[in-house]
């Protein structure tokens, strides 16, 4: 427990940096930019990403607490995996702006969910 605060202020850097960066590629994505075949723009976010994560995971083994012990948890895990599906159609599977552009919004959406969720400790997010 000695490194949690180190870490928890670890792993929420890396959030506003993975959600940050999503929205400028996102954005990039709807408006076509070469920008996106740049190789550090395909590279930081599976960077960001991935310490994320890891870190995540870090705080969850530190702490002992499990998706199948704590729902909040759970559902903050199963929304990762729809924020991930719906960012791919936002940044590179929507065959157009437009597709592109609604992904990006659902994208969001779901992060604010998963945000409500982390800080309130609730599956109903931020409504519990």
């Amino acid at each position: 427990m000695e490194y949690y605060f180190l870490i928890k202020h670890l792993h929420v850097t890396a959030a506003v940096l993975s959600i940050g960066f999503f929205m400028l590629r996102a954005w990039w994505s709807v408006r076509e930019s070469s920008m996106l075949g740049q190789r550090w723009v395909r590279v930081l976010p599976h960077v960001i990403d991935t310490s994320l994560l890891a870190l995540g995971v870090t705080l969850m083994v530190m702490l002992s607490m499990w998706p199948h012990q704590h729902p909040w948890l759970a559902a903050k895990l199963i929304a990762l995996v729809v924020y991930i599906g719906v960012g791919t159609v936002a940044i590179k599977r929507g065959p157009t702006p437009l597709v592109r552009g609604v992904g990006a919004l659902v994208a969001v959406a779901v992060f604010i969910y998963m945000l409500g969720t982390a800080i309130r400790h609730s599956p109903l997010s931020w409504l519990g």
